[in-house]
């Protein structure tokens, strides 16, 4: 081919025009490569921008849903920043107490949220969207109106705390079980009649609080949750616990109080790890297992209110560490003799029982401060109770003593010491040794006279004599100048000794129901509140 043939050729190339439409639909001519390269080049730029200006528009619309509901509920900026780049930029947002009644669906759009708190609001359901959140780690609901959750709760598979206490929740979706991160669980005062046996997939559970929310039983899944530290099943209807709880071996602290439990399965006693165990206020649990023996990690077990509970195993002195035991409000005749073996008692309950006497090896619980027997059916007291040296409180009320050993007067340690409504004619000279106390109660017996050593009591605050036999007082009681309250109505006073002029302290001096018609000048009755 000649050189004139190829610059021929040549230009009918560079004449044939290239065709393009604009987008109005316009037919563009233009001639060369080099210009062609450069419109190709300006095309799609042209493109790009247009499709970033579309989408940013989409962007600002679902963010204006979200600042025009932020305003609508007047949500601070400072919780809702108006500005496109902070939004999208939330990774902590806490919208508590805010009275919302909605969420809107473009709230799942803020998907670096890591921790979201809408407790104390009124939300009475959640938007689908809640499960695009897939960073949250942390998801306060708590102190809502919510009915249900939406099955999209278990996309938060990052969630390791989840609080949905106080709501109105009737059921839990099956979801709720991908949630396999989750190591603390409140559903608390909800409206629960069951959990569902996905529960047992959150094996890295440490709390699970289930207080209050009407469950009649547990599901057998539930000892699949191995991890669990604390267990609160507090205020429900469980009238029985599966076997499987016994599989809780890393459980320190269990409350089953306040439900219908006639009885314990044996594996309770697997649970060697728990300090605190609750078990009150079971009105139809009778006994207990032995095997509640082998929880000798127990430092706090509590017994208090089983109408039913009428005696205690042998066992219950394996329980060595229990440094605090709750009795009170049962049916117990009678302690077992193992009771002498827990020697770290500091505080026994058991008032409101039917004991008739105590073991003489109580005095083993040389630990104890406070010690409660009220209301029982005492009529005598163990002289070891004198080695109870470290008591600070002990309570005999509404017993049948006459008489109280003279040992008494070794528990030096005592403040306060009630012995009303007993039988006692007379106290021990020794009552004199308890110098510590500030309250002394004695109403309601059959004392005809104190001893003079009453005198040496003198950092009582209060003492009570109301209803007994006592027709004079010794001159000693004008030593208990700490005294601000005295308590002499329904006795056989005529008259008061001149010393009890001495008790600077006093504002109270209660005389109903005596014989006492004038008072010593000693008294300073501007000072004093006298009722006669």
């Amino acid at each position: 081919m000649s050189q004139n043939d190829n610059n021929t050729d040549q230009k009918k190339s560079e004449s044939h025009a290239l065709v393009k439409s604009d987008e109005n639909g316009h037919a563009l001519t233009v001639k060369g490569k080099g210009r062609l390269l450069a419109l190709t080049d300006s095309i799609l730029k042209s493109a790009i921008a247009s499709r970033k200006a579309n989408q940013l528009a989409v962007d600002d619309s679902w963010m204006q849903e979200i600042w025009n509901w932020a305003d609508s509920f007047t949500i601070s900026e400072k919780k809702i920043p108006r500005n496109r780049q902070m939004l999208l930029g939330l990774t902590e947002l806490d919208i508590s107490g805010n009275l919302l009644e909605i969420l809107p669906e473009s709230i799942g759009n803020l998907t670096n949220l890591t921790e979201l708190n809408l407790q104390q609001n009124m939300l009475s359901e959640l938007p689908e969207s809640i499960g695009n959140l897939t960073n949250l780690t942390k998801l306060n609901l708590q102190n809502n109106r919510l009915s249900e959750l939406p099955e999209s709760i278990g996309n938060l598979t990052n969630l390791t705390e989840l609080s949905l206490r106080d709501n109105r929740l009737s059921e839990l979706p099956e979801s709720i079980g991908n949630l396999t991160n989750l190591t603390e669980l409140s559903l608390r005062d909800n409206r629960l009649s069951e959990l569902p046996e996905s529960i047992g997939n959150l094996t890295n559970l440490t709390s699970l609080d289930i207080f209050g929310v009407r469950l009649s039983e547990l599901p057998e899944s539930i000892g699949n949750l191995t991890n669990l530290t604390e267990l609160n099943l507090d205020y429900n209807n469980l009238s029985e616990l599966p076997e499987s709880i016994g599989q809780l071996n890393n459980l320190t602290r269990l409350d089953l109080s306040r439900n219908e439990l006639s009885k314990l399965p044996e594996s309770i006693g697997n649970l060697t790890n728990l300090i605190e165990l609750d078990l009150s206020s079971n009105n139809n649990l009778s006994e207990l297992p032995e095997s509640i023996g082998n929880l000798t990690n127990l430092i706090v077990l509590d017994l208090s209110s089983n109408n039913k509970l009428s005696e205690l195993p042998e066992s219950i002195g394996n329980l060595t560490n229990l440094t605090e035991l709750n009795l009170y409000n049962n049916r117990l005749n009678e302690l077992p003799e193992s009771i002498s073996n827990l020697t770290n008692l500091i505080k026994l309950s058991l008032h409101g029982n039917k004991l008739s006497k105590l073991p003489e090896n109580i005095g083993h619980l040389t630990n104890l401060t406070e010690l409660d027997l009220w209301s029982h059916n005492l009529s005598e007291l163990p002289e070891s109770i004198g080695s109870l040296t470290n008591l600070t409180e002990l309570n005999l009320g509404y017993n049948g003593l006459s008489e109280l050993p003279e040992s008494i007067g070794n528990l030096t340690n005592l403040t306060v010491l009630d012995l009303s409504n007993n039988e006692l004619s007379k106290l021990p000279e020794s009552i004199g040794n308890l110098t510590n106390l500030d309250s002394l109660s004695l109403h309601g017996n059959n004392l005809s006279e104190l001893p003079e050593s009453i005198g040496n009591l003198t950092n009582l605050i209060e003492l009570f004599l109301s209803r007994n036999e006592l027709s004079k007082l010794p001159e000693s009681i004008g030593n208990l100048t700490n005294l601000i309250e005295l308590f002499l109505s329904s006795n056989k006073l005529s008259e008061l000794p001149e010393s009890i002029g001495q008790l600077k302290n006093l504002t109270r001096l209660d005389l109903r129901n005596t014989m006492v018609r004038e008072l010593p000048t000693s008294i300073n009755q501007n000072r004093v509140k006298v009722i006669l």
